[in-house]
């Protein structure tokens, strides 16, 4: 499933992430607020558990998640960009790294690092601000499905339709989030409109 979270701030936010304008600075703190925004909208599908809660007054029924906090697993670079918007609400999240460098003739993701913490039977939040082919995604999917996780969220800045398409055929189960979904890739397999590199504008790495 795919959903496009409709949201002023978060449209807002992400069309200055957009600009050539937008500085280091701004642009990473700007992906952490992005980050805090879209938890909530991620993870609306998590299942909960009746909770007998004593309160100062009574004793009441509430909610507790079910499963714990779901497992955030970001993709490097870019992807700790909202990783550290999204540990300000899910602060006692396990958390996981797999690096992945596309290969920029055949668009292919190289891995060159994976750590991940338990996966099976938890709920996991894969974060990275891009989705255009969707291989690397794919990549990173492929790695946290073998673990046999309860359920998968995908939380992407932008996306273009072909990412998402080819999710959608590697890994049906899997919800895709965004804050945007842009026109497309161009012939380099960049996202048009998009908002550049966000791993080089997040570090200050353009050459």
């Amino acid at each position: 499933m795919f959903t496009v979270i409709d949201h002023p701030v978060l449209s807002a936010w992400t069309d200055r992430l957009r600009s050539t304008a937008t500085g280091v600075e701004e642009f990473r703190r700007l992906l952490g607020q992005i980050g805090q925004l879209m938890v909530g909208p991620a993870t609306t599908e998590l299942p909960t558990s009746p909770l007998t809660i004593e309160t100062p007054l009574t004793e009441t029924t509430g909610r507790e998640l079910r499963g714990g906090t779901p497992v955030v697993v970001s993709v490097l670079r870019a992807g700790n960009g909202l990783l550290d918007g999204v540990l300000q609400i899910l602060s006692d999240a396990d958390v996981g790294f797999i690096g992945l460098v596309r290969d920029h003739e055949t668009l292919e993701a190289n891995e060159y690092l994976v750590k991940l913490p338990a996966l099976a039977g938890r709920h996991v939040l894969v974060v990275d601000p891009m989705l255009a082919t969707g291989h690397s995604a794919v990549a990173a999917l492929n790695r946290v499905a073998a673990q046999n996780p309860e359920s998968i969220t995908l939380m992407c800045v932008v996306a273009a339709p072909e990412g998402v398409e080819h999710v959608a055929t590697h890994h049906p189960l899997v919800r895709i989030v965004a804050a945007a979904l842009d026109e497309g890739l161009n012939e380099l397999g960049y996202i048009i409109p998009g908002l550049g590199d966000a791993g080089d504008r997040l570090y200050g790495t353009l050459s």
